[in-house]
């Protein structure tokens, strides 16, 4: 039976180097009982193996398979799942009597280190991919929190790790930092909204201006004239309406930009008065990237183009001839007449 389930221990005392062969490589503490023997001798808490085995098998009305995440052995069940399993009482028991040993030397106050057993904090944010993982170790190199659940066999398995507390400090002040750039870019961002609002009241008044002409020229037309005027009318209230409706969505982007670079003030502000190492490194980089990302966006804003409510090219030229009325279309460059 081999009840080792992590890497080397070399150089540890004889309590440590049990207490490390007593560890499940999923959870990295300590099994918890019951504790179940795969079919290539390795151990894993039955709780860890579920979690295991359901992540690998969604549907598992008949069996299933997972591999054990220290050989890779492939492990092929039955119905019955991992309660199918035998359980290995021996290691039950080894662990049993550690314990005891461990309060036994406690109460004589020996040592004064913290247990080896660590009851999981209800509290703390859970792994999104392991709902029954707490978040405990941060990947440096994906730059997010996880638990070890996906360090053993998810996603980070072929990551760097470190603790949570390691990287509390630089990211809070990088954070504050982002805060400080986000506030520099909202007066930015309240110039172009006031800019857009003029444009478009400026688009609406020349819209009307042009509508008006048009009225005024197709008035001096026959029969033929009042179907093209029809035709051009649509023309002039399809790009008012286009040009109104960009500058008015323009606008409200301005807007929502604001008021999402107050929320995330804010939001920021809450964040970095978080209490919880977890809480805070869980949202922090999205965070960040939120804040830079609204920052940068003030910095780029740029108003519509020079001459962009201009409608001049909607002009009619009511002299031309009547054998090219059929094909009268608005001047081109928005020349007035001569």
């Amino acid at each position: 039976m081999d009840i080792q389930t992590s890497q080397g221990v070399h150089g540890l005392g004889p309590m440590e180097s049990l207490e490390k062969q007593l560890s499940c490589p999923i959870c990295l503490e300590m099994f918890t009982k019951p504790v179940v023997i795969l079919p290539c001798q390795h151990n894993l808490c039955r709780g860890c193996a579920n979690d295991l085995y359901d992540s690998k098998n969604p549907y598992h009305y008949s069996g299933g398979t997972f591999r054990c995440p220290t050989c890779r052995f492939e492990v092929i069940l039955d119905r019955h799942g991992v309660y199918g399993l035998q359980r290995n009482l021996l290691v039950e028991n080894i662990i049993d009597m550690y314990k005891q040993q461990q309060e036994t030397k406690g109460g004589d106050g020996g040592g004064g280190e913290d247990p080896p057993l660590k009851d999981k904090d209800a509290k703390e944010p859970m792994c999104k991919d392991h709902e029954d993982e707490r978040i405990n170790i941060y990947c440096v190199s994906c730059q997010t929190p996880t638990c070890s659940m996906c360090k053993v066999f998810g996603q980070h398995k072929d990551c760097e790790v470190s603790p949570l507390h390691a990287v509390y400090q630089s990211q809070k002040s990088e954070l504050r930092a982002a805060v400080e750039q986000l506030v520099a870019g909202n007066g930015r961002v309240q110039v172009a909204v006031t800019q857009t609002d003029d444009a478009c009241q400026r688009v609406r008044e020349n819209g009307e201006l042009q509508r008006r002409r048009l009225g005024e020229s197709f008035d001096l037309l026959f029969a033929i004239l009042e179907e093209r005027k029809g035709q051009l009318l649509e023309r002039v209230a399809e790009e008012e309406q286009s040009k109104v409706s960009s500058l008015r969505s323009l606008a409200e982007q301005y807007k929502q930009q604001l008021q999402l670079g107050d929320q995330l003030k804010e939001k920021l502000d809450q964040n970095m008065k978080s209490g919880s190492a977890a809480e805070f490194l869980l949202a922090a980089k999205q965070l960040q990237a939120e804040a830079r990302q609204a920052a940068v966006g003030g910095a780029q804003l740029q108003g519509p183009e020079p001459g962009y409510e201009n409608m001049e090219h909607l002009s009619v030229d009511t002299k031309e001839a009547e054998v090219v009325l059929a094909r009268m279309d608005f001047r081109k460059g928005g020349e007035e007449d001569q």
